[in-house]
């Protein structure tokens, strides 16, 4: 069994329940409202697989102006929601609340503008990753941000968790790639933030918003940055005796000054699956693979493959096969890109987690992971963005073997203690959701958490927008800076007070 809590139903929600789905009817006629219990069945779940509920109700908006009077009916009836793009959040960000509306953004899936001048995209929320690029890759352009979930992931989601990928260490997160957002808020109110323009006015709200995980409004359209495709770009397979070993390469080559446009590295678990999978030509001997490919000119880019095979000489490789044609550097890429699925054909399920640590500090964390294996008993395979220091370690696990789970979560939960506790943060790109909600106060304190929530309550004073996720625990926006009284005295008397 899961330790994880989420919000009690509220009791009069439920109790006009019938009532909330005729109301949402009228403003989304058709086939835009999902009731039956079976149907919302597919909507149970996101990625995060080992926890499900059925929401209240599931709406499926086409129009802005849809969108805003589902939030402005919810506001004003006190009724909960939750926002979903194509489901595929890790961190369980898209999980429904059973007594929410579930807000399905999958219809909002046309790309509206693309101004290659201007080099931008703009483009509704149910947007695949992928698609984008698609879209523009017969001028040469494409999107830089690519999480390996990129042929389902919309592009909404990646701007609700500040999703990065392989590219990222080079290219920059999701952050990095939105210019402008439109959004509703939970009052109804449609607003803009940031444009086709490199820089916005005043506070930086657009990054606010890119890594709000739903909690402070709905978008319903994103400007996005693409990009002119490099020249050149090759891989570099390198294979070593020791996750130390390259992880000690992964340091040397960024402080030698060089930025691979992506630096990936997998553990022997891993290695094993996606080559069984693939048939990438992987080496099987080695402990882990790195996967550095390099983008320029193409000068440039012979220099750097010599600087790099020096240094992962250096490092004790034993293995290193540089990339000929387009094709074998697709070929590199495509274990490390199905390497999530490819570790589903090992285990009958297993969590994906998402710290992300100092790049010194790999060789420790690693070491610190095989111990905690050994003490949990349960198998890990590692899978992350080495140049970044991403981390997503995916703890093997069987659902149908009791307690597994709980072992399975609190394997995790370690793993990321350890990354804060070399310095490093909870989560890279996947968000906080609800799994690693609980662990907020292992890297914030009460303080933190409390000047969040101000956030949080600027935008939606009745947490009505995904609540159960990122906060250990709500408070009333009320609540917030009450000053306590002991015996009739205010703390620090002396202080003015205004």
């Amino acid at each position: 069994m899961s330790g994880l809590l989420m919000p009690k139903a509220d009791d009069a929600t439920m109790a006009r329940r019938e009532a909330i789905i005729a109301a949402l009817k009228t403003i989304v006629p058709g086939e835009g409202v999902v009731d039956a219990t079976n149907a919302m069945r597919v909507f149970e779940s996101d990625a995060l697989t080992a926890y499900r509920q059925l929401p209240l109700v599931v709406v499926l908006p086409q129009t802005v102006a849809q969108v805003s009077q589902v939030l402005k009916y919810c506001h004003e009836n006190n009724v909960k929601v939750v926002p979903r793009g194509s489901g595929t959040s890790l961190s369980g960000g898209a999980l429904p609340l059973e007594d929410a509306v579930l807000l399905v953004m999958s219809r909002f899936n046309q790309i509206l503008e693309i101004d290659y001048p201007n080099r931008v995209a703009v483009v509704q929320p149910g947007v695949t990753n992928l698609g984008i690029t698609k879209a523009v890759e017969h001028e040469g352009f494409y999107y830089a941000p690519d999480p390996s979930s990129q042929i389902a992931c919309s592009i909404g989601g990646n701007v609700a968790e500040n999703s990065g990928g392989v590219h990222c260490l080079k290219y920059g997160l999701t952050a990095n790639n939105v210019l402008g957002l439109e959004m509703v808020l939970i009052s109804g109110e449609v607003i803009r933030l940031g444009g086709k323009h490199l820089d916005t006015e005043g506070y930086d709200l657009l990054g606010l918003m890119t890594g709000s995980e739903g909690l402070l409004g709905v978008v319903t359209e994103v400007t996005v940055r693409i990009l002119q495709k490099p020249t050149t770009a090759r891989a570099l397979m390198v294979g070593f005796p020791t996750s130390e070993q390259a992880g000690k390469c992964v340091a040397d080559i960024i402080a030698a000054g060089i930025i691979p446009g992506g630096m990936e590295m997998m553990d022997r678990p891993a290695i094993h699956a996606a080559e069984d999978f693939v048939h990438a030509g992987y080496p099987l001997e080695v402990e882990a693979l790195l996967i550095i490919e390099l983008d320029g000119p193409s000068v440039e880019v012979d220099h750097l493959i010599n600087m790099v095979e020096t240094i992962a000489r250096e490092n004790g490789a034993s293995t290193c096969v540089v990339s000929q044609n387009e094709e074998e550097r697709m070929v590199f890429w495509a274990g490390r890109k199905a390497a999530f699925p490819a570790v589903g054909r090992i285990s009958p399920d297993y969590l994906c987690m998402d710290g992300t640590i100092p790049r010194k500090e790999l060789p420790k964390v690693l070491a610190g992971m095989r111990r905690l294996s050994e003490t949990y008993g349960l198998r890990v395979a590692n899978v992350f963005h080495a140049g970044d220091g991403n981390l997503h370690p995916l703890i093997l696990y069987d659902a149908n073997v009791p307690e597994e789970l709980a072992k399975a979560e609190a394997f995790g939960a370690d793993i990321l203690r350890l990354c804060v506790e070399v310095g490093g943060v909870l989560t890279g790109e996947h968000g906080v959701g609800v799994e690693k909600r609980d662990l907020m106060p292992v890297m914030f304190n009460d303080v933190d958490l409390n000047q969040q929530i101000r956030v949080k309550c600027a935008f939606d004073e009745k947490h009505l927008l995904n609540p159960g996720k990122v906060f250990p625990q709500l408070h009333r926006c009320a609540e917030l800076g009450r000053m306590h009284v002991h015996r009739g005295k205010l703390p620090f008397p002396d202080i003015p007070r205004f």
